[in-house]
């Protein structure tokens, strides 16, 4: 049975991988290793993400910082109240990197989506990620996955740089750069919110529901990634 769309474009906490992973090891290990971000002050990424966070502190706040400590201390209460911010979300990655280089972070995925995951690009599905977390981070967790490395299986990476998750723009600006009709994209993800922004812009929705409480406004909804893989094949 041959697949009824094009690309499969997919959230990661609560989808691919657990919220709890996320919330309790990657953001605790942010924060507890957050001073080592000095030790890569000569990097762009981390000097523009620096001046972002002041800029963001001055035109939000009115507060302005002088010093790499209040940046960091402003990054560390930020953290705590999980904000969707990009620079945040740049600096979670440069840490995280090294956490999983050492050995001393291992990316978690749900048994079912790995084997799901190379069975859909082996039948001719293109797979992508939308992320809340920098594309940097979200090639960490799956290339260093428990399941091994899974990046092979990825053609895209979209983090919020493309827009924010719950907007309807940002979907179209993906379908825009992936070169498809949103029609011919799924878009999975656990939050009802980012369900509605990507039906909103035409693409297709799966609401993936792994915790047996969650409710559910969605036409199709999901389990895991098994019976998605089986919706596939219908929507």
């Amino acid at each position: 049975m041959s697949f009824r769309c094009q690309f499969v474009l997919s959230d990661i906490e609560g989808t691919t991988s657990s919220v709890s992973y996320v919330y309790d090891i990657l953001f605790p290990y942010f924060r507890n290793h957050i001073g080592e971000i000095t030790q890569f002050a000569h990097l762009s990424e981390v000097k523009e993400s620096f001046a972002q966070v002041i800029n963001l502190c001055q035109q939000e706040e009115g507060v302005v910082l002088t010093t790499s400590e209040e940046v960091i201390q402003k990054l560390l209460q930020w953290s705590r109240e999980d904000r969707k911010i990009t620079p945040l979300k740049t600096l979670q990655g440069i840490i995280w990197d090294k956490g999983y280089q050492l050995g001393e972070l291992k990316g978690h995925v749900y048994d079912d989506v790995a084997f799901n995951l190379e069975k859909w690009v082996l039948n001719g599905l293109n797979v992508g990620i939308y992320s809340s977390g920098s594309v940097n981070a979200q090639k960490l967790i799956f290339k260093y996955s428990v399941a091994g490395d899974l990046t092979k299986w990825f053609s895209h990476y979209f983090d919020t740089n493309i827009g924010q998750k719950r907007s309807e723009e940002s979907y179209l600006k993906i379908a825009s750069r992936i070169g498809l009709d949103p029609r011919d994209i799924v878009f999975l993800s656990d939050i009802q919110e980012e369900i509605d922004a990507a039906s909103a812009a035409g693409l297709k929705t799966i609401h993936v529901l792994r915790e047996p409480e969650m409710s559910s406004n969605s036409i199709y909804r999901a389990k895991d990634f098994n019976e998605v893989n089986y919706l596939l094949h219908q929507i």
